[in-house]
């Protein structure tokens, strides 16, 4: 593997190994989840800082998330920013419900040429043309979508406007990547690869976010862009094509086990079709991107078999996943908790399967922390820093010693 320079990192046997994130999408229920799964990830893997990872690669919501860690905003901090509603850096979903009204009112105004027009079509060529089939151009009037995205543009520019932080890709100390689907050609393309650096990083999020029906296109440059998921859920091997040894992905969405679930719980299984079409809808879009993405982590494995990708999502028996309000400021708040904990027993039962992987990469495992069940989302036991502290410095103390000892065998002699 190649060397890198990574001060979070211990040094392996022959070199530092490069660090990628790549996270999914869902709407606000994933980023809220992820935020969760991330803060445990910082927390459980010791030489791991998520926020100084070298390769970042976000979709849909997972661009937001992707976006701000890049920035150098930690885990932790977005817990506070999204969860509790933090006083300086507010984010509320809620803002992702505003209407077009813009979208509405430029379809309108088309109506009255689109009527003209259609009917001197038909009185054109009233025996070559069917009434229904010279009015069908008016669906150019129908909206592109129902809600306006503009919101996330306008947040991010001010929350990249702080010090420290910065809302141009070619600034950033780390590698961000933002994918979007360009919607005349049906390519993925991913903001802040060379000729997509100049747009501003809230602007890739927005078109990154853009899901079809509920957001219109985002305009750039002269194109269209659409919600990046549409052609890949996790898009990690961008980071693999970047040279990522290493790369953590979240993937928030997975198919619900209504059965699976009522085992667990040892409760009567409940039809999803009783939920009506929005559950169904849910389901089925679950199952799908799931599916793909399941043809990519194996893909992953022969295309960059040097490489460790890691998975962490929810289990296909989690209820909480599956049935939360993103919208209600308690549930995010208990779902972005659960995704914390979740992880923290994920990363304990796969420990077996994780330890020698991060060991490979110069990280490990603190299973100390794992078992202690103290721990929450936002808070820590009390001797916790200490513990970090000593932890680190003897890290670093070997990162150098095995640093300085892989000088002096390749010094000349």
């Amino acid at each position: 593997m190649p060397g890198h320079d990574r001060a979070s990192a211990t040094l392996g046997e022959d070199s530092l190994s490069k660090i990628g994130i790549a996270l999914a999408g869902g709407g606000p229920l994933g980023g809220i989840y992820e935020i969760g799964a991330s803060v445990a990830l910082t927390e459980a893997i010791d030489g791991l800082e998520v926020q100084q990872a070298d390769v970042f690669v976000g979709v849909s919501s997972g661009a937001l998330i992707a976006a701000a860690l890049a920035n150098g905003v930690s885990p932790a901090r977005l817990a506070r920013i999204l969860i509790e509603n933090d006083a300086e850096e507010i984010f509320d979903p809620e803002m992702l419900l505003r209407p077009a009204f813009g979208e509405y009112f430029s379809r309108l105004l088309s109506l009255p040429q689109l009527i003209t027009s259609s009917a001197l079509d038909y009185l054109r060529h009233p025996l070559h043309q069917g009434l229904f089939e010279s009015f069908q151009r008016l669906s150019r009037a129908i909206p592109t979508g129902v809600f306006d995205s503009r919101g996330i543009d306008r947040v991010l520019r001010k929350l990249f406007s702080q010090r420290g932080r910065t809302n141009d890709f070619r600034k950033l100390k780390h590698r961000l990547f933002l994918v979007a689907t360009d919607l005349d050609s049906g390519e993925s393309i991913a903001f802040g690869s060379a000729g997509y650096d100049d747009v501003p990083i809230s602007t890739a999020v927005q078109a990154s976010a853009a899901l079809p029906g509920l957001f219109p296109p985002v305009a750039i440059n002269g194109r269209h862009y659409v919600d990046g998921a549409l052609i890949k859920t996790l898009h990690a091997s961008v980071a693999l094509k970047e040279g990522a040894d290493l790369v953590f992905c979240i993937n928030p969405l997975v198919p619900f086990d209504a059965e699976l679930a009522a085992k667990r719980t040892a409760s009567t299984s409940q039809h999803l079709n009783d939920g009506g079409l929005p559950v169904v809808l849910s389901q089925t879009f679950r199952a799908i991107i799931h599916s793909r993405m399941r043809v990519g982590m194996d893909r992953y494995k022969h295309q960059f078999s040097d490489a460790d990708v890691l998975l962490f999502e929810p289990s296909r028996d989690d209820a909480e996943m599956f049935f939360t309000n993103v919208f209600s400021y308690r549930d995010r708040r208990r779902l972005c908790e659960h995704a914390y904990q979740r992880t923290r027993i994920d990363l304990y039962r796969r420990r077996h399967e994780l330890m020698p992987i991060l060991k490979r990469h110069g990280l490990a495992l603190n299973l100390n922390v794992l078992k202690d069940h103290r721990y929450t989302l936002l808070q820590r036991p009390t001797h916790k820093s200490k513990v970090s502290l000593d932890t680190t410095t003897q890290a670093l103390d070997t990162s150098l010693n095995e640093l300085q000892r892989w000088l002096d065998a390749r010094r000349p002699a």
